[in-house]
Order: C-alpha cells, then structure tokens, then sequence
C-alpha cells in the first residue's frame, strides 16, 4: 500500500465518541488510527504472521484538521513509510463525508510474540505492506 493506493477502513461514530462540544473527541482520532493500522494488518497478515508478530506504538504525530460529527461517514485510509530495524512508519488519514478531519504519521514497534521483544522488520513484513 502507498499513499497512492492507501488501504481503506470504514469507522463508526458511537455516541459514546462525541464530547461536550458537540463533535467527535480527540481521543477518539487517536483510537480511530490505531484501528485502522490493526485492520490493516488484519487484512493482510497470515495467521502465522500473527502468531509470530506484535505491533506497539511508540510515537503519534495527529493533525486535527476540521471536527467530524455523530452522523457522519467516517473512514481512514493508511500506508506504510520507512522502516529501520524494530520501527515501522505507518500514515493514517481520516475522512468524514468525503474531508479530511485528520492526519497522522506514527511510529510503530515490530515485537515478537513470544517473547514481546522487538525484533527486525523483515522482508516478509515489507514484502506484505
């Protein structure tokens, strides 16, 4: 996946998601990004990749760009970035209706499962994203 061919994930405004102001809280953006690179993954990784990988955050950099609401059609799109030993760049970008209400690049940990230590991104993993 790329930027110009990012994967697609559909998202949904539960009440619980909205704040005082009227609009989809901010914490919620951040779970919406996490979602969507967990689909992602979910969506192409084999069961065997999964026994044997782990994914931690280490860093999120979002960008709010307009508030998105109860109603609206939510879905984020994702691709992968650099890598460089256990660390993986992934971008999200969110959209409401068809707008931009959010980006994000953040920086994600490759562990392994058995042991939840980190462990090199390898081929089998670029090859896949």
């Amino acid at each position: 996946m790329s930027a110009q061919n990012p994967f697609p994930h559909t998202l949904l405004v539960s009440p619980a998601d909205i704040d005082d102001m009227g609009h989809v809280n901010n914490v919620v953006y951040v779970r919406w990004v996490q979602d969507v690179a967990a689909a992602h993954w979910n969506a192409l990784a084999s069961e065997e990749l999964k026994a044997k990988y782990a994914w931690v955050v280490l860093r999120h950099e979002v960008d709010y760009k307009r508030p998105a609401f109860l109603h609206d059609d939510v879905v984020g799109y994702t691709w992968v970035g650099e890598f460089h030993g256990a660390r993986f760049e992934r971008f999200v970008t969110l959209k409401a209706n068809g707008k931009m209400v959010a980006e994000a690049k953040t920086m994600w940990c490759l562990l392994d499962a058995k042991t939840l230590r980190p462990t090199r991104v390898t081929e089998e993993i670029t090859s896949l994203l």
